[in-house]
């Protein structure tokens, strides 16, 4: 089980993260680029990782994951905080946000991953 202050204080500990405002929700942001956001009610986080990770995560627990769809197209994966893992919620957030870093950021990273 995880919850939004878990899921905050690890993306915002990662190399260059913010939080900012974004429409109704708030969101986690590197170098201006947006890799996740936090619904209203804070239940949620809208992840913004590939496919094929996105299929991963619906398969191994839909009640927690699920796909992300704007439109017609899947732009990333629907987590339900309180069904989620916290380790697998910390995996999705470094991936979405290798995703967005640039390459400098990235280097300090893998000097140093986040406990």
């Amino acid at each position: 089980m995880s919850d939004i202050a878990a899921a905050r204080s690890f993306a915002l500990g990662l190399p260059g993260a913010t939080e900012e405002p974004h429409h109704d929700m708030s969101s986690f942001r590197v170098a201006g680029k947006i890799f996740a956001t936090v619904t209203p009610d804070e239940s949620r986080l809208h992840v913004f990782v590939r496919e094929p990770e996105i299929s991963a995560a619906v398969a191994e627990d839909p009640v927690a994951f699920e796909p992300l769809q704007w439109g017609k197209a899947i732009r990333g994966l629907r987590v339900h905080l309180p069904a989620a893992p916290a380790d697998r919620v910390r995996e999705l957030l470094t991936e979405a946000w290798l995703g967005k870093a640039p390459r400098r950021l990235i280097a300090e990273f893998e000097q140093q991953p986040p406990g």
